[in-house]
């Protein structure tokens, strides 16, 4: 299993010691240093969150960036296959910061964006304990046929989408929050008119107050 070595973090704008962590997983061809620029706007709702953007393990196929896993197949049954093969590098990220921090997956939240979403929407409700909520922007749930046998848990889920994405269908979006609901999932979800493969301010603002409701005090 490939190890998580690199990536970006913020502290906690309180200045103390963690009492959560928001967990940044980002896109194919991406890196930690590009979902890290979320913190700085998500820092006041937030003030007591140690925010990591992990890189994925792996470089890119495309030559840039870092990829969960390979997108040269695009088919379900190999979108869920990639899923479940990168999620011990990340689970096992989790783990580790989880214990170095004395936190729990109550006071985790996972956001993802496209591929990281995929991954997000993967390893939460796996997890064996509850995290505190997931956010994914710009995705797909993949593996929807095994989540009703696979889920462990089913922690809160707000999903959102721009109506203008090229890259990612936006009736992922429907699909993802069907097939959470009918598994028993609480769901929400924000279309974002006119926005692209991307993230506009308002899906921002909403994630930001979504993961604050759902940390317990």
């Amino acid at each position: 299993m490939s190890k998580i070595v690199n990536g970006k973090s913020c502290q906690p704008l309180s200045g103390a010691a963690p009492r959560r962590i928001v967990l940044l997983l980002h896109g194919y061809g991406s890196n930690g240093a590009d979902l890290i620029s979320i913190a700085p706007m998500w820092q006041h709702a937030l003030p007591d969150a140690l925010f990591l953007a992990p890189d994925a393990p792996n470089p890119c196929d495309m030559g840039m960036g870092y990829q969960w896993w390979p997108l040269a197949d695009l088919s379900p049954d190999a979108l869920a296959r990639g899923a479940q093969n990168a999620a011990g590098a990340v689970d096992d990220f989790i783990t580790r910061k989880l214990a170095q921090y004395d936190l729990t997956e109550a006071d985790l939240a996972i956001v993802g964006f496209s591929q990281g979403t995929m991954l997000a929407l993967h390893i939460g409700p796996r997890r064996s304990r509850q995290v505190a909520s997931i956010v994914g922007y710009s995705g797909i749930l993949t593996g929807a046929a095994q989540l009703r046998d696979e889920a462990v848990t089913k922690p809160p889920v707000l999903l959102v989408h721009g109506d203008a994405d090229p890259v990612v269908p936006f009736a992922a979006m429907a699909d993802a929050e069907t097939a959470l609901a009918a598994c028993g999932f609480d769901v929400a979800s924000h279309a974002a008119p006119g926005i692209g493969h991307s993230v506009d301010p308002e899906g921002l603002r909403l994630g930001a107050e979504f993961i604050a409701r759902h940390f317990a005090d």
